[in-house]
């Protein structure tokens, strides 16, 4: 058998197999084209709903907000966010709901949104800013150890800067509050290391660079040890 025969002798003797299993194939094939088209059409809607819900965030976002309230400005979001659950442009307006509660005042309520989206979103881009709102949430409700472990898990658990600095930054308010100066200025510089050229950078700067003039100056008595020890 020459070697450009074999694929006909191949399918000559695979015919009565597939004479016997026609029924088979042709429902199997049948399933195949069906699921490459379910999967198709899926694809589309969920494009479609990402185009749809960034449109309707966009919307949102420039309407004139004149006559209604942060919390009816919440609210809206929220709605969004629902009826586009799963897209990015709703996880966007699921926080950007909590933030706008936040702002309002209504901390309770938005603390029990950023759960809410820490639980559809657990691995996020944006679940970093969520734990900072959680814990920004428990802060503002006078929760201060909760609100610490919380700061400490967007310090230890991510890798975004800026979510962190901002974690770091009140971390070390809270340990300046409690008359810990030297956590406190550790915290301040290594934020305005971190986030170098930011608003929050040089905020932290700052507050460094008032917690060092604020150092008592070393007594004469000190400055006389000092100078003995390297005068023998």
């Amino acid at each position: 058998m020459q070697l450009q025969d074999a694929p006909e002798t191949y399918l000559f003797k695979l015919w009565p197999w597939i004479e016997a299993n026609k029924a088979r194939l042709l429902w199997g094939g049948g399933i195949v084209i069906a699921a490459v088209g379910v999967i198709s059409f899926r694809t589309h809607q969920q494009t479609q709903a990402e185009i749809d819900a960034g449109v309707a965030v966009t919307q949102l976002m420039i309407s004139d907000p004149r006559n209604t309230t942060l919390e009816s400005q919440a609210g809206q979001f929220f709605k969004i966010a629902g009826q586009y659950r799963g897209t990015a442009a709703g996880q966007r307006a699921l926080l950007q709901s909590a933030a706008m509660l936040f702002e309002g005042r209504k901390f309770g309520d938005a603390q029990a949104q950023f759960q809410q989206f820490l639980g559809e979103y657990p691995d996020g881009a944006l679940t970093p800013q969520a734990v900072l709102g959680l814990a920004a949430c428990l802060d503002a409700q006078g929760k201060t150890d909760a609100a610490v472990a919380a700061y400490q898990r967007v310090i230890n658990s991510y890798s975004d800067v800026i979510a962190s600095g901002f974690a770091k930054f009140r971390l070390a308010q809270i340990d300046e509050q409690l008359g810990r100066g030297t956590d406190a200025l550790n915290l301040y510089e290594d934020v305005a290391r971190s986030t170098r050229g930011t608003a929050l950078g040089s905020q932290a700067g700052l507050h460094a660079l008032e917690l060092k003039m604020q150092a008592p100056a070393p007594s004469n008595s000190a400055v006389s040890a000092a100078a003995l020890k390297s005068n023998p």
